[in-house]
């Protein structure tokens, strides 16, 4: 690759930093050619090469970092700053790389070479870190299909490139959906909604040049308007465009329903041309669960233990809403909003209330501090290439003022951006020869961006679940930036077990509980007052308001996505399957209209496909993890240290439940986690 070429087309520039200034859609498929077209001219040259680390691994790993490398870039600006040529450009050469992909894990000579470095000489006197990426090769290759007979090989391929197309379909679809509808209403119909998600409505509405306050399906605006619109057919409209969307009551071209049965169809066939009973057992292999049973029979257990909570919240709910607000029938466009006010009623503060001590620069700045108590890091802005004039540049610095890391921070919806909120790793930590690469991360949300002078110029205000939200995908960005590992296939989240890989995230949330950390990040947007000890303290008796709701929602979608996966073939479509698992698990009715698998991205176009289970899995990790904390000081830098040298600095270079061990002295126990959802007794 000689300069002027790099120079040209940024994404072939590995010096630094992404240029995404500079990228433009025309830049994907050349560069594309040209790094397949090199890694499988690596391909080819390592086969001949001696079995060793240096000889075979490290430039295929070079190769293949490369295409990750560019590939990302593209696949993260689809994600956030969508457009017609860019989506084009992306699913013009997702083809490409799928193939590629699925012809180096199909490689047999490559599967050969590795099986030789692990009976070598060399294999024992190698770093636990690289023995556990050969295995992990091993493993990988097996399940790529390298020891399938020629013709299953070409069915396999098939599948994988039929199968990404399919995810990116299914996700742009959904977001043409979520784009497609607003709505326009007069002053009569937006009481109870609060003044700053009504001044962003009036500015939205101005820029499509209306009178009048414009409502999205976009979270920011969703929200609000479902848990404080007074207007009940307003919040009827609402939540049927949005359980709708991407379905058979939108435009046809963006309905999801037959993705989503082909999707299904192709998994089961893959599984099967892999020589496993479904898509479920091919999931689990690279997870600390051992089968789809032990998963069910773990997701029941939770879902007994939560019943009679669900159950007591639901009844408590109804009564309310039939004596205070006349809602009788309890609809799933009231659940919100009478959630709310029975929240006021009870413990006498609102959300919206708690928003206004949560301006993003205070919170920002608090989420840092925490990481620089625990981890001895110091963060600091910096200067980058960025794809939109809202996203911040961050750099992590250790005690001796060495780069540690740096990251992205892109908080704001967009019309551009999918929902959600996620991280995602733009480069690894890796030694190369005597030059350490230190990581990078993206770390995308989807909050309510500031209003602007004409609305009295007001920051953005974050609700404590949107804190929440930030803390979450912060810590697995730390568990991407702080790892030690030098190694690229375990480094960060690299290699690290999909059920553990929330440990680290959502172990940071607890934090957002704790006094003497609330207090050092709260400023109320007009008094600049921090948080009263009085309101902290009606917040945390709120805490579990609902808790056992809450969690029988998440145990609903993580047992549909596992027997969706693992029930054996039938005539039965997603959304009976999803019928027949509410019957039995939710305690609130949903409307006969509500098409949730058509937006449930995280299995159909993400990657927790038989893994949406993993939430709850690593949710009983992390709350045992904090229980140390709780125990040892929550700011406690010792802990800290522990947590760090332990679970994020080792990346995926030991399996996670050696690492929960080393940690913790012991095996996980499910006690924190139901005492930190108040479920010590019924």
């Amino acid at each position: 690759m000689n300069a002027p070429t790099e120079r040209l087309n940024p994404l072939l520039d590995f010096s630094g930093l992404p240029r995404f200034s500079e990228l433009k859609p025309e830049h994907v498929a050349p560069a594309v050619d040209t790094l397949l077209a090199q890694g499988r001219e690596t391909t080819e040259r390592v086969l001949a090469a001696p079995v060793s680390w240096d000889d075979f691994v490290v430039p295929l790993e070079d190769a293949n970092e490369r295409i990750g490398r560019a590939w990302g870039q593209v696949a993260h600006l689809h994600a956030v700053l969508d457009s017609p040529e860019l989506r084009e450009a992306y699913n013009a050469n997702l083809p490409k790389l799928t193939q590629y992909w699925t012809e180096l894990g199909q490689n047999q000579r490559l599967f050969e070479k590795y099986k030789a470095l692990a009976a070598s000489p060399e294999y024992p006197t190698l770093s636990a870190a690289r023995r556990r990426i050969i295995d992990n090769a091993l493993r990988d290759f097996r399940l790529g299909g390298a020891e399938l007979p020629p013709e299953r090989k070409v069915r396999y391929a098939e599948i994988q490139e039929e199968l990404a197309r399919l995810g990116s379909r299914f996700s742009e679809n959904l977001l043409d959906a979520t784009k497609a509808f607003s709505i326009v209403v007069d002053q009569r119909r937006i009481g109870g909604i609060p003044d700053d998600v009504l001044a962003a409505a009036r500015e939205a509405a101005e820029k499509d040049g209306k009178q009048g306050w414009k409502f999205t399906l976009h979270a920011p605006s969703y929200m609000p308007v479902m848990q404080y619109a007074d207007d009940r057919q307003l919040r009827q409209t609402m939540y049927r465009e949005s359980v709708t969307r991407a379905s058979e009551y939108g435009k046809p071209d963006w309905d999801n329903t037959s993705l989503i049965a082909r999707i299904v169809e192709l998994r089961r066939e893959l599984a099967q041309v892999l020589g496993y009973r479904n898509y479920a057992e091919v999931s689990l292999v690279p997870k600390m669960a051992e089968s789809p049973e032990q998963v069910l029979s773990f997701l029941e257990d939770l879902t007994q233990r939560a019943r009679a909570f669900a159950d007591k919240d639901v009844a408590e709910l109804r009564e309310f809403a039939r004596r205070e607000l006349g809602l009788d029938p309890l609809e799933a466009w009231d659940v919100a909003y009478a959630s709310e006010k029975l929240r006021v009623k009870r413990y006498a503060f609102s959300e919206q209330e708690v928003k206004q001590y949560f301006p993003e620069d205070v919170v920002v700045q608090g989420l840092f501090k925490v990481a620089e108590a625990l981890y001895g890091v110091r963060i600091y802005p910096a200067e980058a290439p960025k794809w939109h004039p809202d996203v911040r540049f961050y750099e992590l610095r250790d005690a001796a003022g060495q780069r540690v890391g740096q990251f992205y921070m892109d908080l704001y919806a967009r019309d551009t951006k999918r929902s959600g909120a996620w991280m995602d790793d733009a480069i690894t930590r890796r030694r190369k020869g005597t030059t350490l690469q230190t990581p990078v991360a993206y770390l995308t949300c989807n909050f309510s961006r500031p209003l602007s002078s004409d609305s009295g110029n007001r920051p953005a205000l974050f609700t404590h679940d949107e804190v929440l939200t930030l803390f979450h995908e912060f810590g697995h960005g730390l568990h991407h930036l702080l790892t030690r590992v030098e190694d690229l296939g375990v480094s960060g989240i690299n290699g690290v077990e999909w059920d553990a890989v929330e440990l680290p995230s959502q172990f940071m949330e607890n934090f957002c509980w704790e006094w003497d950390v609330l207090r050092h990040m709260t400023r109320h947007v007009d008094t600049g007052e921090p948080l009263s000890r009085e309101l902290y303290d009606k917040m945390l008796a709120a805490k579990n308001f609902q808790s056992g709701l809450a969690m029988l929602r998440q145990l609903e979608f993580a047992i549909f996505d596992m027997r969706l996966h693992s029930d054996p073939p039938g005539a039965r479509t997603a959304l009976e399957l999803l019928r027949e698992v509410r019957e039995r698990v939710a305690v609130l009715p949903s409307p006969d209209y509500n098409r949730f698998p058509n937006s449930f991205s995280h299995i159909f176009a993400g990657g927790y496909a038989a893994g949406y289970y993993s939430y709850k899995w690593a949710e009983v990790l992390s709350a045992d993890a904090y229980s140390f904390f709780e125990e040892n000081g929550v700011l406690n830098p010792i802990a800290g240290e522990r947590f760090r040298d332990e679970i994020l600095a080792v990346g995926g270079s030991r399996p996670a439940a050696e690492s929960f061990l080393a940690f913790r002295g012991r095996e996980p126990r499910v006690d924190a986690l139901l005492r930190h959802n108040g479920m010590t007794g019924a």
